[in-house]
């Protein structure tokens, strides 16, 4: 089995249905990875486990969703000497998502979280990879032919409109 390189954490279920983009994006890519369910409030203590030793595990990069207060990204960028991606959800309980936009937006000094777009865990797994592809060409080449492949997609509905 190849090393764990990405993590994938949640702080409930019902961030899966938003989270599960960042998995098949890694899929896509052919980075293994882990997924978890990892509360701020509800199991600190498996947070501080998590966020203390996936460098140790070989983890390179984390992802972290989570809505309302939204703590889990920043609590794990404390922690962790990692690279910590954030999603902000849109949860049940959220001011339209602002509240979980900028909970992971504004971090302090020093604990940087990169943050993407409400529910914009397709562009943290992309951005993940790009993150692991700085010390893997065959990662880096994955990369490119994806992002030829948006290229074309956009030229290929261009000259479609176009024939109309």
């Amino acid at each position: 089995m190849k090393e764990i390189l990405a993590g994938i954490v949640m702080g409930s279920d019902s961030d899966l249905n938003v989270m599960k983009e960042a998995a098949e994006i890694f899929k896509q890519f052919e980075i293994p990875y882990e997924i978890d369910i990892v509360s701020a409030h509800r199991t600190p203590e498996k947070l501080f486990e998590y966020a203390s030793t996936a460098h140790s595990r070989g983890i390179k990069v984390i992802i972290a969703g989570a809505g309302g207060a939204a703590h889990l990204p920043g609590m794990i960028a404390a922690i962790s000497p990692l690279p910590v991606i954030g999603v902000p959800v849109k949860s049940s309980n959220s001011i339209d998502g602002w509240d979980s936009v900028l909970s992971i937006l504004q971090m302090p000094g020093g604990v940087p979280v990169a943050t993407v777009a409400l529910n914009g865990a397709k562009n943290a797994g992309i951005l993940a990879a790009q993150i692991l592809s700085a010390c893997d060409t065959s990662l880096r080449d994955k990369i490119i032919k994806y992002k030829q492949s948006l290229k074309e997609m956009v030229l290929e509905k261009s000259t479609a409109l176009n024939k109309k």
